[in-house]
């Protein structure tokens, strides 16, 4: 496989790192949000405890890495793609700013008891539709995730193994598009369809890449 122009050293260790940490923390997630969502006496009760903060915390961890993946694409992209790597890190970036400070807020201010009493507290802070923090949550997983996920797509291409990770690109992205009808429905349920997107199979393109990116010869740094 040829070296690309702008693909560093540094920039394939880094993709393939947080690939790799994105193949680990998706599977993570999934694994605990099933538990959570197991031990719920109705699907339509929130989430509760240990369950909840153990998934606050692992999207703070996953979204960092998915934006260090976005990074890495969009130094791998040639030059005919390049436009629609930049893209793909701007979509992540601002998923990953939006998701971590609303996941950040909740995790710490709306535990304080003096807050979960006030009565604007449950529009604003509760993690259960309809709020705030929700409608924003949909917004950077279920809109910006999904962008960049289908605008990282045609950066890949080729090969076998660059064929599909465009194709399960697509599929995420389409996927965490239709997440949206748990909105247009008033069903939270039917936001499950979106979770497959990012969360199942997300993690199977990034491994790919992860191979990809090991595979894959850094450009050479020109001396002076």
């Amino acid at each position: 496989m040829e070296p690309r122009a702008t693909f560093s050293d540094a920039a394939r260790r880094l993709g393939v790192v947080s690939a790799i940490g994105v193949t680990i923390l998706c599977p993570a997630y999934a694994a605990v949000l099933v538990a959570g969502l197991l031990s719920l006496p109705t699907p339509q009760d929130p989430i509760g405890e240990p369950f909840f903060g153990i998934l606050e915390v692992l999207i703070l961890f996953l979204a960092p890495l998915m934006l260090m993946l976005a990074a890495s694409i969009h130094a791998w992209a040639d030059e005919k793609s390049k436009i629609f790597g930049v893209m793909s890190l701007a979509f992540m970036s601002l998923m990953a700013v939006l998701t971590c400070s609303i996941h950040f807020v909740v995790l710490t201010i709306s535990r304080d008891p003096a807050i979960a009493e006030m009565e604007s507290a449950q529009v604003l802070l509760a993690f259960k539709w309809p709020s705030i923090v929700y409608a924003l949550d949909i917004l950077a997983w279920d809109v910006l995730f999904a962008l960049s996920a289908l605008f990282a797509a045609p950066v890949f291409g080729g090969s076998r193994l660059g064929t599909w990770i465009r194709r399960l690109l697509v599929t995420s992205g389409v996927l965490a598009f239709a997440g949206l009808t748990g909105v247009v429905q008033g069903d939270m349920q039917l936001r499950n369809i979106g979770i497959l997107g990012y969360v199942v199979v997300y993690p199977v393109a990034a491994a790919l890449v992860a191979l990809l990116f090991m595979r894959a010869k850094p450009c050479q740094p020109i001396q002076t």
